[in-house]
């Protein structure tokens, strides 16, 4: 892949290293979606009796679309677009008429591939690179701004390759246009014992290399004088449940996940999920979902 040189995120090599393990792994955690996101719970600290992950993804995904202006839209962008859940929440349920997905899994176009018709338009293909013939009613991001930098940059660095995906956005909307974007954040809660330092750099290494999570601070300046933000909430609570029940999941047939991906992928897998679970806990990370418009 010719990236230009202004990228400076995850590699397709970094991203297939983890969503390239196996189709079939995940599909035994996520709901049936394939919706490998934080949801969007009516309670995140309730029951399974009162909620479903399900549900919660499906509401997840219709509170971005409707914030976006997406619903009836004529051509609506989502870059990291996964397995083609959002993608086909928007065709099949909001009357979008074409949908054009970005990703840097082969294994997810592929998936995709075998079950979408020819209102959707799946690349294996970096955001830089992108080069629409036409504007896009809205913009849909969710999962993916965490892989748009690397570890060791510095802020100032950060937020240019932050601003560079924000001005690509500006120049593929029409003035009023939406972006809705969905990110991992780092937490206000920077006390942490080793033990969570340890499981955070395990997570970075091992299960998302290349990869470095935005301060909320930098995503607003890096949208400055592009965008105005019209809202903004902070989610870590539901990416807690979230994470609990793909881990619930994953374990309930552990010996299966082993079958597919080998026990020590079941074990990393295991030790992120919790991890993860308890950072969102004690706000060591955040979940944003933020909703833009051009100005």
């Amino acid at each position: 892949m010719n990236v230009e040189s202004d990228y400076r995120g995850a590699s397709p090599q970094a991203i297939q290293s983890h969503y390239d393990i196996g189709n079939e792994f995940y599909a035994l955690w996520l709901d049936s979606s394939l919706t490998y996101s934080c949801g969007l719970w009516t309670d995140p600290h309730g029951s399974a009796a009162q909620d479903t992950l399900e549900a919660a993804q499906d509401r997840k995904h219709d509170l971005l679309i409707r914030e976006s202006r997406a619903v009836g839209a004529r051509r609506v962008l989502d870059v990291g677009s996964g397995w083609g859940a959002l993608l086909r929440r928007l065709v099949e349920q909001h009357d979008v008429e074409q949908v054009v997905g970005l990703t840097l899994s082969q294994a997810q176009a592929d998936s995709v591939a075998g079950w979408a018709d020819g209102r959707y338009d799946v690349r294996v293909q970096n955001w830089v690179e992108h080069r629409p013939p036409a504007p896009y009613d809205a913009v849909i991001s969710i999962g993916a701004f965490e892989h748009f930098t690397d570890m060791g940059l510095l802020r100032p660095q950060r937020i240019a390759a932050y601003r560079e995906f924000f001005l690509r956005c500006r120049d593929w909307l029409p003035q009023g246009g939406r972006l809705a974007l969905q990110t991992m954040l780092k937490g206000n809660n920077t006390r942490m014992d080793r033990q969570t330092v340890r499981d955070l750099l395990f997570m970075i290494d091992t299960i998302f290399p290349e990869s470095e999570l935005p301060w909320l601070s930098e995503i607003f300046e890096a949208s400055e004088r592009l965008f105005d933000v019209v809202w903004v909430r902070n989610d870590a609570d539901h990416y807690a449940r979230t994470c609990r029940e793909w881990n619930r999941r994953m374990l309930a047939d552990r010996g299966l996940a082993e079958q597919m991906v080998g026990p020590e992928v079941v074990e990393n897998y295991e030790r992120y999920l919790n991890a993860a679970a308890d950072a969102f806990e004690k706000r060591h990370l955040g979940l944003g979902r933020l909703i833009f418009e051009r100005v």
